[in-house]
């Protein structure tokens, strides 16, 4: 990956993350930009996120984040000065809520719940 593809990448992280933190109306869950994936020409970017939250928030949440993928490409565009916007693909990923249960299960093993 060149030096602007990775200053890309970390841009569009945290923009994105703040585009869905201030600009996202509903969701119930915490979400998380993991990730996101920027192709050479920077022309497409495939955005890895977790939600931490109940499986119905959780599900609520993808719908929402998919619904608003135009948003905020459209929030994107307005921020990083590129020749095109990038296609923005979100992609959802448990590892955040897998890595909470593990977190939570050992917690109850150190205090002698679980044996």
């Amino acid at each position: 990956m060149s030096l602007r593809n990775e200053r890309v990448r970390k841009e569009l992280m945290r923009d994105i993350s703040d585009i869905i933190r201030k600009e996202i109306r509903g969701l119930e869950g915490v979400v998380s930009i993991v990730d996101v994936e920027v192709s050479h020409d920077n022309s497409f970017a495939k955005v890895i996120y977790s939600i931490l939250g109940s499986d119905e928030q959780i599900e609520k949440d993808k719908a929402i984040i998919e619904k608003n993928t135009g948003k905020v490409r459209y929030e994107v565009g307005k921020r990083i000065r590129l020749r095109v916007t990038p296609e923005i693909k979100f992609v959802y990923s448990d590892g955040l809520e897998k890595g909470s249960k593990v977190l939570d299960l050992i917690d109850k093993i150190s205090r002698g719940e679980i044996k």
